[in-house]
């Protein structure tokens, strides 16, 4: 293997050194996670940009379960065509657009029994920052993942000043470095590679799975989707529409009361 290549993967196993250092929080964050699960609720993801990633990393896909409500906005996120229509700079322009957050949760009808999660390396957009404030604001309570040392070096967006980690409950750190980027090529004066979603994959699904630990314990283990190869084509096509029944059963509960 090449030095760039073996570069990043060294970066990669000290990002596993620093989820790994943040058992107490990830214990945490399923504790309330679960909680909210259990009472019937949901768990609310936001990521804009490429933090949508971990929000589509956490449900639904296979390993994972119903329970949590990704909000997903396609105006924010879309980066296929890069240039023009749906581009990338309307994208980056509307993650700094005050208000968004307000109207993306308009459509729901929040409790405080639901827990939100939501996304942003840099912690300093208007929309993600807002996205916690609002979540706040109907006492929701906020884990965040951010990269610390990226959000630390970075000057926000917000009107106030604050960052996401101000509107947060708790914190989590995916290690990624100023920019992102971990890798340094002799002859190129920018770094590449990111690391923030690594990271982030890592601290997701550690949180995901203890709280699958943690319904499990309650006696009310959750409906895993699963590949046929692993549990039969039967059961999986069985735990797959149960899965989707029970997201759509509480899903409707953030509709009825609006």
């Amino acid at each position: 293997m090449n030095d760039a290549a073996e570069s990043y993967l060294r970066e990669c196993e000290r990002l596993l050194a620093v989820v790994r250092a943040q058992g107490e929080a990830i214990a945490q964050a399923a504790e309330l996670f679960a909680k909210s699960i259990l009472a019937g609720r949901m768990v609310h993801l936001f990521g804009s940009g490429h933090s949508r990633i971990m929000v589509e990393e956490i449900w639904p896909r296979y390993g994972s379960f119903p329970g949590f409500n990704p909000i997903v906005e396609l105006s924010l996120t879309f980066h296929n065509a890069v240039v023009g229509a749906n581009g990338q700079r309307q994208a980056m322009h509307l993650e700094n657009t005050s208000g968004l957050a307000a109207r993306i949760l308009r459509n729901y009808a929040l409790a405080a029994e639901d827990t939100a999660l939501v996304v942003s390396s840099s912690g300093c957009n208007v929309v993600p920052v807002e996205m916690a404030e609002e979540f706040q604001r109907h006492n929701v309570r906020v884990v965040a993942v951010v990269s610390r040392e990226h959000a630390d070096a970075s000057e926000s967006r917000h009107v106030s000043g604050k960052k996401l980690m101000d509107f947060a409950d708790l914190v989590l750190d995916t290690g990624a470095p100023v920019g992102d980027a971990m890798v340094r090529v002799d002859g190129l004066e920018e770094p590449v590679a990111p690391g923030s979603t690594v990271g982030g994959c890592m601290l997701v699904n550690a949180i995901k799975a203890e709280v699958a630990a943690r319904l499990t314990a309650a006696d009310k283990p959750p409906k895993v989707l699963v590949a046929g190869a692993v549990a039969g084509r039967e059961r999986a096509e069985e735990l797959f529409e149960a899965a989707y029944d029970e997201h759509a059963r509480r899903l409707a509960k953030l509709f009825s009361d609006l």
